[in-house]
């Protein structure tokens, strides 16, 4: 994963009440460390980038919801929403994860299993049962 992965760019949309809350919300977002928030007001929106290692959108939106904003909460945004926390869920967890060691070939994995494993004829019956007529 490229560090140019992690760092995200969202849009984070707001309810048509109480109004003026975009430029507020764009503001206190500011403050915030690791944070760029800019207000789009003719879509009710924040404009903001984050360095996921820094900060989630789930944790942006919950320090917007604990200051009294109200976010955007049609269908299609909750769904959008959760897909974004799901997305950077997984790459956070994966950023932890160690690096899957592969065997050189794809073959050598059956070449060890078949080595330890018995082959050959291992019929236990008796020889002249076998060719009886």
């Amino acid at each position: 994963m490229s560090p140019s992965d992690l760092k995200k760019q969202r849009e984070i949309l707001f309810s048509k009440f109480p109004p003026g809350q975009v430029p507020e919300a764009a503001d206190d977002l500011q403050r915030l460390d690791e944070i760029e928030a800019a207000p789009k007001l003719e879509k009710r929106a924040v404009d903001v980038s984050y360095h996921l290692h820094q900060h989630t959108l789930l944790e942006i939106e919950e320090h917007l919801e604990d200051k009294g904003y109200h976010l955007d909460n049609t269908l299609f945004s909750k769904l959008t929403r959760a897909l974004i926390h799901y997305v950077e869920e997984t790459q956070l967890h994966n950023l932890d994860a160690p690096e899957k060691r592969l065997k050189r070939s794809s073959q050598e994995a059956y070449v060890k299993a078949w080595e330890h494993r018995p082959h050959g004829d291992h019929d236990d019956t008796p020889p002249e049962w076998r060719e009886y007529k």
